[in-house]
C-alpha cells in the first residue's frame, strides 16, 4: 500500500472563495478506453448541461487510457473546438490511473467524474459537488441504491450492485450505499492527500478511495441518482468482479494490520462538533473520556473474566498479573485506535512499551490492594477480591487517562504559533 503523503493534518473545510479565478471551480473528468462513438455526443452534452446550468467556471478533462481506435483524434478536436474541453492522453490503461493522473495534476478544488455512457441524469451533477464548494463534505458520491433513486436495469447488474454493495459491507465495514457508480466527486486537497494511498489503478480504485477516506473519518455525502443502464457497456464482469474481491482482500488486510497512516486524512479540531472546545476543557477532552470509558469498562469486563479464568489454576498474584497484563495490551491497542485516534504502525511498540510502564502502576495499585486484604483477612472469599480489585482499578483509572492523554499519546495536532509559522513557510517554499 502506498504511503508516501505529506504529513500533518487536513485544513479545516472552508467555503470555496466566490471571486473569479483563473482555475475552473469544477473539473469533470471523462476517462474513456475505445469510445470514439460516444465520446463526442457525450462531451457535448454535458458542456452544454454545464453551460446552461451550472453557475461557476468549469472544465470538462476527456483521459483516453490508450485507445487504439479513433478515441484520440475525437478528443483532440473538442478539445480544439471547445475552449472548456482539455484533452489528456495516456499510454497505459486503467480507470483509477487515468483519474489520479487527471486529478493529481489538476488546478481546480473541486474534482469530479462520470462516465461516458452518461447513465447518470445530468441533473443530479450540480447536488453532488455543491458540499464540496459549501465545505460541508470532503467527496460525494450519487447513488442508485437510495430509495428516492430511480434506476432502469436487467436483473443480473442489479443483483451483481448489491451482492458487490453487501460484500464491503460486512468485510469492510463500509457505509456508504454504492461503491460502483460512475459519478463521483472530491475536494482537491483531499484528493492530493488520499490519492497516494490509493494502490488500484483499475475499476477498484474508487472504491478503494471511498473505503480509506471513511475509515479515515472523511465526510462522504450521497446523492441520489436516476439511473439507466448501458446494454452495451464493454465492461466484463467476470474479470472486474474478482480484480474487486482481490482489492477487497488487500485493503482489508492493510487495515487490518494498521499499515494505512489514516491520521494524515483527520480534519483538525473544531471541524468536527464534537471537537468543540468546552469552557475550561482542553479541546477533545470530552470526546477522548467518552472514548476512554467505553474502553475501560470493556478492558475491565476482558480483565475479570481473564482473571477468574486463571484463578482456577492459580494464586491471586499470579492470576492479578496474567489477567492484567493481557487486559493492558488489549487496552492500549483499543485506547491508541478509538480514543486517541492513532492510525497506522508508526510508534505501535514505543505506545505498548509505554503502555505496560501504565500497567506496572496499576499492577502495583491491585496487587498492593490484594496483599492488604490477605493480610487483613486471611482467606478472603473470591467476591471480596473481586470487589476489592474493581476498587483498586477504578483508583488507577484516572491515574492512567491522564498518563495515556499526556504522555503515551499525546496531542500531536496542536503546533504553538512558531511552529505553524515554519510549516507555513516551507510549503510556501515548497510549492514555490
Amino acid at each position: 500500500m502506498r504511503t508516501d503523503t505529506s504529513w500533518g493534518t487536513l485544513p479545516a473545510r472552508e467555503h470555496l472563495p466566490v471571486e473569479v479565478t483563473e482555475a475552473p471551480v469544477l473539473d469533470v473528468t471523462i476517462p474513456v478506453y475505445n469510445e470514439d462513438q460516444d465520446l463526442e455526443p457525450c462531451v457535448r452534452r454535458l458542456h452544454d448541461h454545464l453551460a446552461r446550468t451550472f453557475p461557476y467556471s468549469f472544465r470538462i478533462t476527456i483521459a483516453d487510457n490508450a485507445s487504439t481506435d479513433r478515441t484520440p483524434e475525437v478528443s483532440a478536436r473538442l478539445d480544439a473546438e471547445l475552449p472548456e474541453v482539455r484533452a489528456y492522453r495516456l499510454e497505459q490503461k486503467g480507470r483509477g490511473r487515468a483519474l489520479r493522473t487527471v486529478w493529481s495534476h489538476s488546478d481546480s478544488p473541486v474534482l469530479a467524474y462520470m462516465d461516458v455512457d452518461l447513465s447518470t441524469d445530468l441533473n443530479a451533477l450540480l447536488p453532488l459537488v455543491a458540499p464540496l464548494i459549501s465545505g460541508h463534505s470532503d467527496l460525494a458520491i450519487g447513488s442508485r441504491l437510495s430509495r428516492s433513486s430511480r434506476v432502469v436495469r436487467g436483473p443480473k447488474r442489479e443483483f451483481i450492485s448489491r451482492a458487490y454493495n453487501l460484500i464491503l459491507k460486512s468485510s469492510l465495514s463500509a457505509r456508504f450505499s454504492d461503491a460502483q457508480c460512475g459519478f463521483k466527486a472530491i475536494r482537491r486537497d483531499v484528493a492530493q492527500r488520499l490519492l497516494p494511498m490509493v494502490e488500484d489503478t483499475g475499476w477498484f480504485f474508487d472504491t478503494e478511495m471511498l473505503v480509506l477516506a471513511e475509515r479515515a473519518g472523511l465526510r462522504i455525502h450521497e446523492v441520489p441518482v436516476d439511473w439507466i443502464d448501458d446494454p452495451d457497456s464493454t465492461v466484463n464482469i467476470i474479470s472486474t468482479a474478482t480484480e474487486d474481491l482481490k482489492g477487497v482482500w488487500r485493503v482489508g488486510r492493510a487495515l487490518a494490520v494498521g499499515a494505512l497512516p489514516l491520521d494524515r486524512l483527520a480534519r483538525p479540531f473544531g471541524d468536527d462538533p464534537r471537537d468543540r472546545r468546552i469552557s475550561g476543557v482542553p479541546g477533545g477532552l470530552a470526546r477522548q473520556l467518552v472514548g476512554f470509558c467505553v474502553v475501560g469498562a470493556l478492558s475491565t469486563l476482558f480483565y475479570l473474566l481473564l482473571y477468574s479464568l486463571f484463578r482456577t489454576t492459580a494464586s491471586p498474584q499470579l492470576a492479578n498479573a496474567a489477567a492484567l497484563f493481557s487486559s493492558a495490551i488489549v487496552n492500549t491497542a483499543a485506547n491508541r485506535r478509538l480514543t486517541f485516534g492513532v492510525r497506522g504502525r508508526d510508534g505501535a511498540v514505543r505506545h505498548q512499551a509505554q503502555g505496560l510502564v501504565v500497567f506496572a502502576i496499576g499492577l502495583a495499585l491491585t496487587s498492593g490492594s490484594l496483599a492488604a486484604l490477605d493480610a487483613a483477612s486471611g482467606n478472603p472469599a473470591h467476591s471480596v477480591e473481586l470487589a476489592v480489585l474493581i476498587a483498586a482499578n477504578l483508583a488507577a483509572t484516572v491515574l492512567r487517562f491522564l498518563l495515556l492523554r499526556a504522555w503515551v499519546f499525546p496531542d500531536r495536532r496542536t503546533d504553538s504559533p512558531a511552529d505553524a509559522s515554519s510549516s507555513a513557510d516551507l510549503s510556501s517554499r515548497d510549492a514555490r
